[in-house]
C-alpha cells in the first residue's frame, strides 16, 4: 500500500509478524451513513442533576458539535472508517483521537467512535511505526518515522482497556492487540535510550511548549538528550495494559517480554526520576540532573502505578497546594511556582487541559483517591461550565486562574468549539467523577461514588453491548445519608455503592 513508503529510506522495512495479523489494513472501508445529532438525541445517555441546569445544557452542547465533527473515510486515503475530526488541522491525532474516545464511548451504540483508531492502525508501517498525525483528505503521514516528533504518546492501549471496560468487547480486543503491540515493540526499540528509558519532543508527547528541556534545545522538536518522564510512564503504563489484554485473550506468549521491560520500566523511574528531597518525579536532563520542572506530565505515575504509596502520596500533595497545583481552576499543566507558570494559561506554561486532568483523575482512582478526583472533578467541570454561560462553547484549554481572566487560556489562542477533547469534561468527568459512576462492563460491575446532596444520574446509560440502565439517585440532607438508589437495567449488573464523608465511608450492593 502506497503509505507504507516512506520517504527518509531507501529501503522497505521487513514484515512484522504482529503487523501480518493486523485486519485493519485490509479492512473494507466504511460507507454507512453519519448520524445527525437531532435525529439521535433521544438515544443518547441523558444526565439527570436537579438545581444546574447550566451543566445539562453545556452536556447536550457537547454532544451536537461531537456529532457536527463526524467525518467519512475519502477514497484513496487509506482511512477505513467513519471518524471524529480532531477539530484541529484537518489531521487525525494519535494523542488527541484517544481521549476523544473516552467520552464518545457513551454514544457507542449510535456511531463507533472507538473505530476512529481504526485508521490509525490501518496505516500502520511494516515494522510497526504509527505516526502520530495523518491528514484526512491525503492520507498522508505528516512526519517522518526518526524525527522525535513523529508519533506518540503511548496512550492507544490505555484508550482500548478503557474501552473493554465500558463495553466487555473481547472481539475489539482481539482484533486491535496486534497493531498495539507491534507500535508498542517499534517505540521500545527506537524512542529508548541505552537504559531503556523513553524520549520524545515537545510536539511529541502533545506538550508543545512546556519548559522542560536544558537551554539551547528546541522545546517542540528536539528530544534534548533528555529521560522524559511523562513518556516512561505511558511506556509503563502500555506494558501493564497489554499484560492484562495478552490475558484475557490467552496471548501468553508476549507476557513474559512485556513484564521484564514493566520492571526495567519501574526501577528505572524510582530510582532515577524520584528526587526525595521534594517528593515528585523529574526529567532527567543529559548531565545526570533533575530538570526540576514540576509539570503535569508526571502525573503518569499515578495512572502507571509506580509509585509506592507513600510517593503517591507526596505527590498528590502538590495538586492541595496553592503554592504548586491548587489553582482557582485546577490542574494547570506547569505549578505555579515556575517561573514560567502563566496565570492566564499560555497553552502548557500553566493552561488547564481537559486531557491531562482526565489522566491525574483516573490516576487518582487508581490509588482509591476518589474524594479527591470528585473535588477536582467538579471544581474543573464548574469552571468550564461558567465559560459555556459567557461565551456558549467549550475551548481546547483554559486559563488556571479563570475567574480573573475569563476563562480561555490567553497568549496563545485556544480554539472554541472544541470537541475535540474538551468533550471529556461535560461528558465523562460528569458521569465518572462529579457523580462517581464508574463501570467495568467486563465484570458486569459498578462503583458508584456517591457525593453529590441533589438528586442526580443517568437515563439509557450504557453499560455492556447490550445494557442499558437507569441510575438514579434522590437528594439527600448530608453526605452521611444512606443513598435511594433507583437501579433499572436489561442486563445483570451487580452496583456497589460507596458514601460518606472520608472518615465514615459506607457501602452497600445492589443486583438487576
Amino acid at each position: 500500500m502506497e503509505f507504507f513508503k516512506q520517504n527518509d529510506e531507501q529501503t522497505v522495512p521487513r514484515l512484522s509478524p504482529l503487523v501480518a495479523e493486523n485486519r485493519f489494513i485490509a479492512k473494507t472501508p466504511d460507507t454507512d451513513p453519519l448520524p445527525v445529532y437531532e435525529e439521535v438525541k433521544d438515544r443518547l445517555p441523558s444526565p439527570v442533576w436537579d438545581g444546574h441546569e447550566d451543566h445539562i445544557r453545556c452536556y447536550w452542547r457537547t454532544w451536537q458539535l461531537a456529532f457536527g465533527n463526524l467525518r467519512r473515510p475519502l477514497p484513496g486515503t487509506g482511512f477505513v472508517s467513519s471518524f471524529i475530526d480532531t477539530a484541529f488541522n484537518g489531521c487525525e491525532f494519535m494523542w488527541d483521537s484517544s481521549f476523544i474516545l473516552m467520552f464518545g464511548k457513551y454514544a457507542d451504540k449510535i456511531f463507533r467512535f472507538q473505530a476512529t483508531l481504526d485508521n490509525l492502525y490501518s496505516h500502520q508501517h511494516r515494522d510497526g511505526f504509527i505516526c502520530r498525525e495523518i491528514e484526512e483528505e491525503t492520507g498522508r503521514d505528516r512526519f517522518t518515522r526518526h524525527d522525535p516528533s513523529a508519533t506518540g504518546p503511548d496512550i492507544m492501549p490505555w484508550c482500548e482497556w478503557d474501552y473493554f471496560h465500558h463495553f466487555g468487547d473481547k472481539e475489539r480486543l482481539s482484533n486491535v492487540f496486534p497493531p498495539l503491540m507491534a507500535y508498542h515493540r517499534w517505540m521500545a526499540e527506537h524512542h529508548t535510550w541505552p537504559d531503556g528509558t523513553y524520549f520524545s519532543s515537545g510536539w511529541g508527547c502533545g506538550m508543545d511548549n512546556l519548559p522542560r528541556q536544558m537551554p539551547g534545545y528546541s522545546p517542540e522538536f528536539s528530544h534534548g538528550h533528555m529521560i522524559w518522564v511523562d513518556a516512561c510512564m505511558q511506556a509503563l503504563n502500555s506494558c501493564h495494559v497489554l499484560i492484562e489484554m495478552a490475558n484475557v485473550l490467552g496471548r501468553g506468549e508476549f507476557i513474559e517480554e512485556l513484564e521484564v521491560e514493566r520492571d526495567r520500566l519501574e526501577k528505572v523511574i524510582n530510582e532515577k526520576l524520584w528526587d526525595e528531597e521534594t517528593g515528585f518525579y523529574y526529567d532527567l536532563w543529559k548531565n545526570g540532573k533533575h530538570n526540576g520542572v514540576r509539570h503535569i506530565g508526571a502525573f503518569w505515575a499515578l495512572i502507571a502505578a509506580c509509585a509506592t504509596p507513600e510517593r503517591a502520596e507526596r505527590m498528590i500533595a502538590y495538586l492541595q497546594d496553592e503554592k504548586e497545583f491548587k489553582t482557582p481552576h485546577r490542574v494547570p499543566a506547569l505549578s505555579r511556582s515556575h517561573e514560567k507558570y502563566a496565570a492566564a494559561g499560555a497553552y502548557w506554561c500553566g493552561g488547564v487541559w481537559a486531557p491531562t486532568n482526565y489522566m491525574v483523575l483516573k490516576g487518582l482512582d487508581t490509588y482509591g483517591k476518589y474524594g479527591l478526583s470528585h473535588e477536582i472533578g467538579t471544581e474543573h467541570l464548574n469552571a468550564v461550565v461558567e465559560v459555556f454561560k459567557k461565551h456558549h462553547t467549550v475551548y481546547e484549554n483554559y486559563a488556571p486562574e479563570w475567574i480573573d481572566r475569563g476563562g480561555p487560556s490567553k497568549g496563545t489562542p485556544a480554539r472554541p468549539d472544541f470537541v475535540g477533547w474538551t468533550g471529556l469534561v461535560p461528558i465523562s468527568v460528569l458521569f465518572e467523577f462529579v457523580f462517581g459512576i464508574k463501570p467495568e462492563a467486563d465484570k458486569r460491575k459498578i462503583l458508584w461514588c456517591v457525593n453529590l446532596l441533589e438528586r442526580h444520574g443517568i437515563e439509557k446509560y450504557p453499560f455492556g453491548v447490550e445494557g442499558e440502565l437507569t441510575l438514579v439517585c434522590q437528594a439527600r440532607k448530608d453526605a452521611n445519608e444512606r443513598p435511594q438508589i433507583t437501579l433499572r437495567s436489561n442486563v445483570p449488573v451487580e452496583l456497589e455503592i460507596v458514601w460518606g464523608n472520608s472518615e465514615h465511608r459506607q457501602s452497600m450492593i445492589l443486583k438487576s
